[in-house]
């Protein structure tokens, strides 16, 4: 290894020409709605079909959007960011950590869209299901003693 904190990470500049609906694809995260754990940063959360982004075919779910038009990104709210890309003009580039195979940010990472971050309801069911079996397993077990 050569020391370096972070061997997997691959930066790409991308240039989108603005088209009918928009550069076609939707974020989440900034200071105010940070979607990992430890990072506030912008990450694409949906690619939409046919548009600027998916025609290019460089940009996917997931990756990392660190600056437009050479503005950081970083320590930014949603809003800001949101106001970045609709002032930032026709053609658009954009600096981007590509998603990384290697790394991952723990359970907490976006969620796809349309979907939540916390346990489903029949996940938090089954977890409360599994408890309360244990504890009247438990209880029995005690009152034969």
């Amino acid at each position: 290894m050569n020391g370096s904190l972070h061997p997997h990470l691959k930066y790409v500049d991308i240039k989108l020409k603005r088209g009918p609906a928009g550069l076609g694809f939707n974020i989440l995260g900034g200071v105010d709605q940070p979607c990992r754990m430890n990072d506030n940063g912008i990450y694409v959360s949906k690619i939409k079909e046919d548009g600027a982004a998916a025609l290019d075919g460089r940009l996917k779910e997931e990756d990392k959007i660190i600056a437009i038009n050479g503005v950081s990104l970083e320590n930014r709210t949603h809003t800001e960011v949101v106001d970045l890309f609709r002032t930032a003009g026709e053609n658009v580039e954009l600096r981007v950590l590509k998603k990384s195979p290697f790394l991952t940010n723990g359970p907490a990472d976006c969620p796809p869209e349309g979907q939540s971050s916390s346990m489903s309801s029949l996940g938090m069911l089954a977890l409360f299901a599994g408890a309360v079996t244990i504890f009247v397993i438990a209880a029995l077990y005690k009152r034969r003693k």
